[in-house]
């Protein structure tokens, strides 16, 4: 189990604060352990902190009043969360679930804010950051529209790849099938069934309780 300051030193945007900033916002950050199924946050309340999840996996989504569920995108460790909702100052539009038993930092809004008005290299942070989420989500839409279940479970797992996003991602991925089809949106029974098809075209390998990636490249263009 990682220390929040290991989780920090990992973030591209705080390795370039000095000692004394990199206290100042130690300070404005609380650790949570969210159990399995347990909310991070809920759809419709204020928005209060910038999140980040210091191990685990936790599961964007939004949940309707019918019970149906809408996944949006899996958040593995080392990715940060929620700024969009901080910079417009609005009712919280999702919900994040957690999937297994999570650590997440919450950093609160004065501290978000103070980094936004002293650090330059912040703010680019946060540029990159919006416009990759903006990416994902419009190839999100895209994959749902067009393609067939097995390329939409392989463009799942490559999204947890993203280099921007999960900085600390490796190609040892420890899921389970039932996690996988939770972010994808699709039945355990049939997330085996695309597994299988992707570990038969060479794109990974399949052990209990995880995946190794083998072509990652192969991943984001399977079923084009």
């Amino acid at each position: 189990m990682r220390s929040l300051n290991e989780m920090l030193m990992a973030s591209a945007w705080a390795r370039e604060l000095s000692a004394e900033q990199f206290q100042q916002i130690n300070e404005g950050i609380v650790v949570r352990t969210i159990p399995t199924g347990g909310f991070v946050c809920m759809k419709g309340e204020p928005v209060e902190y910038w999140m980040g999840v210091v191990d685990g996996l936790v599961k964007m989504a939004s949940i309707w009043s019918t019970g149906k569920i809408t996944s949006f995108t899996g958040l593995s460790a080392g990715g940060w969360f929620g700024e969009g909702s901080l910079l417009k100052n609005e009712p919280r539009k999702y919900d994040v679930i957690a999937l297994r038993e999570s650590r997440v930092a919450y950093m609160n809004r004065s501290t978000f804010q103070w980094l936004c008005d002293n650090s330059i290299h912040f703010n680019r942070f946060l540029i990159t950051q919006l416009n990759e989420r903006l990416g994902q989500f419009i190839a999100m839409m895209e994959h749902e529209r067009l393609l067939d279940p097995d390329a939409r479970l392989a463009r799942c797992l490559a999204s947890l790849f993203n280099p921007v996003l999960y900085p600390e991602s490796n190609l040892e991925l420890k899921i389970s099938q039932e996690e996988i089809g939770l972010l994808a949106g699709i039945s355990r029974q049939r997330v085996n069934q695309a597994l299988r098809k992707l570990e038969e075209a060479g794109l990974l390998h399949i052990d209990y309780g995880s995946i190794t990636i083998l072509d990652l490249a192969g991943l984001r263009c399977f079923g084009e």
